[in-house]
């Protein structure tokens, strides 16, 4: 059984949870090169919660403990008619919790909003080191192109 999960914005209240997961799935890029003190993320928060174009969603178990985050940037552009074109950065979900279905739910809420928004497709990008996130986002749909994932919403 699956456990209940819910997708809300983020909060200041989810900040500590957030960094931690995120930092957690660093790849050699980004080991490192992160601070320590989860505070220092405040200012980036507050700039996301406060950007029109951009949102950061956690997803959160019965116990209200952050198991999941995304962001979302509406991305407007001259192809597709003007449609926007949906981005998704740093999707992560907590380690304990892979293959429980949550990042399942937070794609699925991710792609609910970008056709609410008329989006014309969803593209993301994933680290070549986080080979086991590939399939997973070719088994939603995602084909390879460039050097990301695109998924055409027309």
């Amino acid at each position: 059984m699956e456990p209940e999960i819910r997708i809300e914005k983020a909060a200041v209240s989810h900040l500590r949870e957030i960094v931690a997961i995120i930092n957690a799935g660093a790849t050699s890029v980004r080991k490192d090169r992160e601070f320590d003190d989860w505070q220092d993320y405040r200012f980036a928060l507050d700039a996301l919660i406060a950007a029109p174009e951009v949102d950061i969603y956690v997803a959160l178990n019965e116990a209200d403990e952050v198991v999941g985050t995304y962001q979302i940037h509406f991305l407007k552009g001259m192809a597709f008619m003007g449609r926007p074109r949906v981005e998704l950065e740093s999707v992560h979900v907590r380690a304990d919790q892979r293959g429980k279905g949550v990042g399942r739910k937070m794609m699925a809420h991710a792609e609910d909003l970008a056709r609410q928004a008329n989006a014309c497709m969803l593209q993301l990008t994933s680290n070549r080191e986080r080979e086991g996130s590939h399939p997973f986002y070719r088994r939603l749909g995602y084909d390879q192109s460039h050097l990301g994932y695109k998924k055409m919403l027309l």
